[in-house]
This record gives C-alpha cells, structure tokens and sequence, in this order.
C-alpha cells in the first residue's frame, strides 16, 4: 500500500540528518578515521609570532611542491589550439569547400537555437500523474465503491489492483461492476480525511494532504504491514498496459464510416482489437472522455454493464491509423512516445499502408510517422502525444545537419 517509510516520497518522510553547527574551514591538513571526519585535526595557527624557522622553512617547501603541481596539472589540461587545427585540416581544401562547412555550421547552430526557443514557447503538457491526479478527483468512469466510516469512495478497481497487492486480493472477491465494500482498517488512528489522501496517493504516487502523521514512521509501517508496498507510478502503470487486467474497452478499426458511426455492425469487418481502461483513456484523452460520457447519457453503458462485456469503441482508419494504436496507448499509460513498436511486426490490413501502395508512394520515414501521429495527438486533444511527436520530428532533423557537416568537413 505504499505504507513503508522507505517508498515514501521524501516529502513525507522525517528529515534526518543536517547539521546546526556552522561549517568550518581548516586550514592545514586532517587525518580521517572510519568513523567520521577531522578526529585527529592538525591546525596551522593562523598567528604567526610565535612561529619557528624551520616551521616556517617547511610550511614555505611544502607550498612550493604544492604550486608546482597544480602548475604541471593545468599544463596537462591545457585546451588544444583549435585554431591551428582548422588551419591544417583546410589548408588542401578549396575556397567552396570552406564556405560550405561554415553554411553548415551556421545551420547547425541556427536549428539548435530553433529548437531551444520552439521548446521555451511549447506549452507544459499534462503529464501522467496530474491527469490521474484528476482522475481521482473527478471520477471518471469508475466501476467500484469503497465504504469508509459511512463515507463512500468512488475508485476504479484496475488501478487500485495494480498500485496496491491488499486491494488486489479485496477487489478480486467482488468482482461485479460497481459493487459496495465495506473498508475495515485494524490501523489505528486512520480518519476519512487520511484514508482519501492514501487513495490519492495510489494514483499519483504522492500525498494529497499535509498530516504531520505521515511523518510519522510508526504508522506508516503499520500502512506497510497491512496494505502492502507499490511499486512507483512508472513501473505499476506500465504492468497494467503490458498485461491489462480488468480491461473494459476494447479499440477496434473499420475503413467502413457508417459502421463506426454507429459503433456496431458485423464482428467480421472489424480488424484487430486493442485491450484498454475506461479510467486511463478518459483520464488522458478529452475526445474519449466525452465520447464515454455520452454513451452514458443514451444508455449504451448501461448494456455494456447488463451483459458484463467490455465497450467496444470503433475508431475511423481513415483518420486513426490502426498501427498506431499501440503507440497511442503506450504514451497513455508511460508518458513515453515509441515509434519502435510500428516495426516490430507488420501491420496487416492498414487502411494508410494500402493507399500508399496504391499510390506508388514508398515507405514512410520515422519523420513522417511522427508527423501524422502528430496531427492523430491533436484530433484526440493528446497534449503529451503531440509533444512527444514534435520531439521525434526534431531529432532526426537535427542528426541529419550534424551528418551532412560531419561529410562536408572531411
């Protein structure tokens, strides 16, 4: 349950350490033993009228040896002369030559000045733990109630089950959508207020709520105890995308616009499915959320919930490529754009691909791919997909001036 001291974040835990004495500054030399620092400290005394000619001799000898080698040391690591470098590498080469590499370099800085100004003026995208921050707040689609002290806790029971093992062994007892349990804490001094900041931390990995009893290392290893330890946000969220336990909506693609218009129609024209959670996409995603909500209000969720069948969403190919699915909710559940998993197997029965190769056109580039999830990003108003995407873009544009620099000087 994330209750030990030592998964804490920091800010919760008790400060240790730090000293109130002002620090000092020997002049001198110090002998240090295992233990700690300075127990054998031998002082120069800083008032010399008492100080004896050979002590003086040694202290004199001993700054000379001293500044001798810092000398030595800062020849070893003088810079080269750069300048006559260039002059030996562009002696043999022609005026042309030249001014195509100072073109290139120029561009070279141009872009990277391009590229920090363009990352200053882009706006912060929501990240993984505010989005679910909101989602602990908001309550969207949740399928399960937690009763604490006459007080109930809408949640949803995939993530509560992938953040924390007690819940995974209570929620796996009640299986039915939007079932009641009853919360039966044996640690003492546990309220309301405390119990929500805990499940506030489940889903963003830190504390809603400043209650000196968490700094409390006492009941925070009795949290440990009964609850159990998580994992971080990271390492837990991306468990639930590799291995999707208590999915309930399913991503299916169609070239045919009637029938994902009115999500449904024969199973045979769908082509592949990608498992998903309502809470994590509504989470991320504006477009999914509304259109969950809606199927809500017309009462299509309510069939979903009858028959104990996962919502099936099916998505236009023509604007959503199939293959990127995975990417889309890979970033969903990471933070994290790969466009590796596009080439990992072939995409089979893509819409994109097939119109390509109708149209003579060859294979896209990695540029390109990003590009169009770029614009997929911001039909699904995916503020961290886009920003990812605008990365990948520039990237390889700027290893592209390096290589051609790199060949016009050799």
């Amino acid at each position: 349950m994330g209750a030990n001291a030592s998964n804490y974040p920091h800010s919760c835990s008790p400060r240790v350490g730090g000293n109130s004495q002002a620090q000092q500054t020997f002049i001198g030399t110090s002998s240090y033993s295992q233990q700690g620092y300075g127990c054998e400290s031998k002082l120069y005394s800083l008032d010399h009228g008492h100080e004896k000619p050979q002590d003086k001799k040694k202290r004199t000898s001993g700054l000379a040896t001293l500044k001798k080698k810092f000398i030595k040391r800062r020849k070893s690591n003088r810079s080269a002369d750069h300048a006559k470098q260039m002059r030996e590498l562009l002696s043999g080469w022609d005026v042309r030559d030249v001014n195509a590499l100072v073109e290139e370099y120029e561009g070279t800085s141009a872009l990277k000045e391009l590229s920090l100004q363009a990352s200053l003026a882009r706006p912060e995208a929501r990240t993984l733990q505010k989005d679910m921050a909101d989602l602990y707040e908001y309550k969207y689609c949740t399928d399960v109630d937690l009763i604490f002290q006459e007080t109930c806790f809408p949640v949803h029971r995939a993530i509560l089950a992938a953040r924390c093992p007690f819940f995974k062994t209570l929620l796996s007892s009640s299986p039915e959508y939007g079932a009641e349990i009853i919360m039966d804490i044996s640690t003492a001094g546990i309220d309301m207020p405390m119990f929500s900041a805990l499940l506030h931390y489940l889903y963003t990995g830190e504390f809603g709520m400043e209650d000196s009893r968490f700094q409390n290392v006492d009941i925070l290893v009795q949290l440990s105890e009964e609850f159990g330890t998580p994992n971080s946000l990271d390492v837990d969220m991306r468990g639930l995308f590799d291995y999707m336990c208590y999915y309930d909506v399913v991503l299916s693609f169609s070239s045919d616009s009637e029938l994902v218009e009115a999500f449904g129609g024969n199973q045979n024209c769908l082509d592949e499915e990608h498992k998903a959670h309502k809470a994590v996409i509504s989470a991320r995603s504006p477009f999914f959320r509304n259109l969950l909500q809606r199927r809500i209000r017309t009462g299509e969720e309510i069939t979903d919930r009858t028959l104990r069948t996962p919502t099936r969403i099916i998505l236009d190919e023509s604007i959503i490529p199939k293959k990127y699915a995975k990417v889309i909710l890979h970033c969903m559940y990471t933070d994290v754009v790969d466009l590796s998993v596009l080439h990992c197997s072939p995409s089979v029965g893509s819409l994109s691909e097939v119109q390509a190769l109708v149209a003579g056109k060859p294979n896209m580039t990695r540029a390109e791919e990003a590009m169009e999830l770029y614009h997929i990003a911001l039909f699904l108003e995916f503020n961290m997909l886009a920003q990812g995407s605008t990365t990948v873009v520039s990237k390889p544009a700027c290893a592209t001036t390096s290589k051609q620099s790199f060949t016009a000087s050799s």
